[in-house]
């Protein structure tokens, strides 16, 4: 299938790894211009050389904590200038950390803030502008299954998350008409390196095995298994596409049926 999309430009962050790293690869299969950001730029060296031999196209690499200040503004316009300008945004960042409410201090809600929903409304308002000019653009926010089924022990992915989700959904009914897209893409649990750091947690918190924490996340999935990044990555190309040009305001998980719910 010919997504229609070789040539056009993105911007992928938290891209050095796991979900945002699985995104930039698929895109650049498909002959798209990318650019990473994460904070580390030793991180970023390493992610893009390994991009590069797996698609033969090399990205531009943008270091920058987006929890910081004016830093979304400032990675966006970077990417704009190198690319040209943005068509695909596709925005993931790190977990908040886990455990339970009166465990998190003020600082660490509004650290993860920062993180996590500001950085997404900030890069969304500054890429949107040229999108519109253009009318054409996909942006896709890396979310959660939590934002339709919470999850225990991770009360503030569970609110922040939740915010993007509704971010999201706003700026999709005022964008369709200018040919833009946003969606949500809801990963469950999927091999990653943050899900090792929250096994490590569970074991350190409850004395239970790592291997113990994994089953019980395996269990709970009718797949039986852990997700891919690739398979989430697998949806964010598709979305990215020409192909999905009527698909807009939703929120899709990829988790092997583990969400309950109907909707």
């Amino acid at each position: 299938m010919d997504l229609g999309i070789s040539g056009k430009r993105a911007l992928i962050t938290g891209a050095s790894a796991g979900l945002g790293f699985a995104a930039a690869a698929a895109l650049a299969q498909e002959g798209v211009k990318v650019a990473i950001n994460s904070r580390s730029e030793a991180n970023l060296e390493k992610a893009a050389a390994r991009l590069e031999k797996e698609t033969k196209h090399r990205p531009h690499i943008l270091p920058g904590d987006l929890a910081l200040e004016g830093v979304a503004e400032k990675v966006a316009h970077e990417a704009a200038s190198k690319l040209g300008q943005i068509d695909i945004l596709v925005v993931n960042a790190g977990g908040p950390p886990p455990g339970p409410f009166l465990n998190h201090s003020k600082e660490t809600w509004e650290k993860a803030s920062h993180l996590t929903l500001f950085s997404a409304i900030n890069l969304a308002r500054a890429v949107i502008p040229d999108m519109t000019k253009a009318r054409w653009g996909r942006i896709i926010f890396i979310t959660s299954v939590a934002v339709k089924q919470p999850l225990e022990n991770l009360i503030i992915s569970n609110t922040l998350r939740a915010g993007v989700t509704g971010f999201a959904k706003s700026i999709a009914n005022e964008l369709a008409a200018h040919g833009i897209t946003v969606n949500t893409v809801c990963p469950g649990y999927t091999d990653t390196e943050r899900l090792k750091g929250l096994a490590s947690n569970i074991a350190a918190s409850t004395g239970k095995t790592i291997e113990a924490a994994y089953q019980s996340w395996r269990d709970s999935i009718p797949a039986g298994r852990l997700g891919k990044p690739e398979e989430l990555a697998a949806l964010i190309t598709f979305l990215a596409s020409e192909k999905a040009a009527f698909i807009t305001g939703t929120s899709i998980q990829v988790d092997g049926g583990s969400y309950k719910g109907l909707l």
